[in-house]
């Protein structure tokens, strides 16, 4: 499995927050207007996205951000502003020397995505909008809204845990508990409710048809979070726009058939179709030996378990996080959990 180093740095906000940021891959630039939360780390132990993200960045070099207020960004209590999302994408691109790139924005950044590629048509050379929406009080009725950011500001593990399942039904037990565990980390419940709120009152069906950029728009028929009929919307009102509705009922992309996801984003922007990935690229010893660390395991602990050197042991954990890209043993053992169910 080749591997796919990520480089990292930090933006700045004319405000003087710092924008963490992450380039994957080389090539043309692919920019990821991310959706409600990110943690640009953690994200990274999440085997279905990081294979997500491979994908895309094989090929182009992916350019993904954790906006103001989440993950590795610097804390912000300001307003939640459409304003404040296009400052944040300038940054980003002018901190990494993208002055045209393609743009691939999911969920809320899919709306983002939109006005900017509006706004700026010079810098957008092919736009990707996924799980998307034209005008967010689309978004069920206002009684769910209202209940649904209750619950976030006064219990937001329990609120969290709902928009996991409701986010991505078709993963597993074990992968929903991760993606829960990853959206408390990523944000405060604050910052949480203010992003939220801020996808409910988005209205860019205005913008939409002074958009110039060749268009790709992507649903699943049966997104639980999003309805289909606002991708219709954006795809109807923007020029020439393609609209591919794909199957399945997760929300976010690298949930589900992520492969159809990544299959269409790749053939609109002319890049040849991906061999089906292998899923770790561990040997079976190598996956026994996660095991063992997602237990809690100490090198001495994995040597008397396994019958070997602590020394032996010691290099086994180093090679599967070299393997995998992790920094840690912590991200060895939550990326080991995430993949829910194992097959020996």
């Amino acid at each position: 499995m080749a591997r796919h180093v990520v480089r990292s740095g930090l933006a700045h906000l004319e405000s003087g927050e710092g924008v963490a940021y992450a380039l994957t891959g080389s090539g043309p630039p692919l920019v990821v207007v991310p959706g409600w939360l990110s943690h640009l780390e953690l994200s990274w132990s999440i085997p279905a996205k990081r294979m997500f993200y491979e994908a895309l960045s094989s090929g182009r070099t992916l350019v993904r951000y954790d906006r103001p207020g989440c993950g590795l960004s610097d804390p912000y209590d300001g307003p939640r502003t459409m304003a404040l999302e296009l400052a944040t994408i300038r940054a980003v691109t002018e901190a990494v020397g993208a002055g045209e790139f393609d743009l691939f924005g999911w969920s809320l950044g899919a709306a983002v995505a939109a006005q900017w590629a509006a706004e700026r048509p010079a810098t957008v050379t092919r736009l990707v909008l996924y799980g998307g929406w034209a005008t967010g009080s689309a978004i069920g009725d206002d009684d769910s809204r209202h209940h649904i950011l209750g619950l976030l500001a006064t219990h937001w593990g329990l609120g969290s845990d709902l928009l996991t399942d409701l986010f991505a039904p078709d993963a597993d037990a074990g992968t929903r508990r991760a993606q829960a565990a990853y959206q408390r980390a990523a944000s405060s419940a604050e910052t949480a409710v203010a992003l939220l709120r801020l996808a409910y009152d988005l209205d860019v069906s205005a913008a939409l048809p002074t958009v110039e950029a060749p268009t790709l728009v992507l649903h699943r028929r049966d997104d639980r979070a999003a309805p289909a009929a606002q991708s219709r919307l954006l795809a109807d009102a923007i020029r020439d726009a393609r609209l591919v509705e794909l199957e399945g009922r997760s929300h976010l992309p690298a949930f589900g058939d992520s492969e159809a996801v990544v299959h269409e984003v790749r053939r609109f922007l002319g890049l040849p179709r991906l061999r089906r990935s292998v899923p770790t690229g561990l040997t079976p010893r190598q996956e026994e030996v996660a095991a063992l660390v997602a237990e809690g395991l100490t090198n001495r602990e994995l040597a008397e378990r396994l019958h070997i050197t602590e020394r032996s042991a010691e290099s086994h954990v180093e090679r599967i996080r070299l393997r995998l890209g992790f920094r840690s043993r912590a991200q060895v053992a939550a990326w080991y959990v995430a993949r829910g169910p194992h097959v020996r």
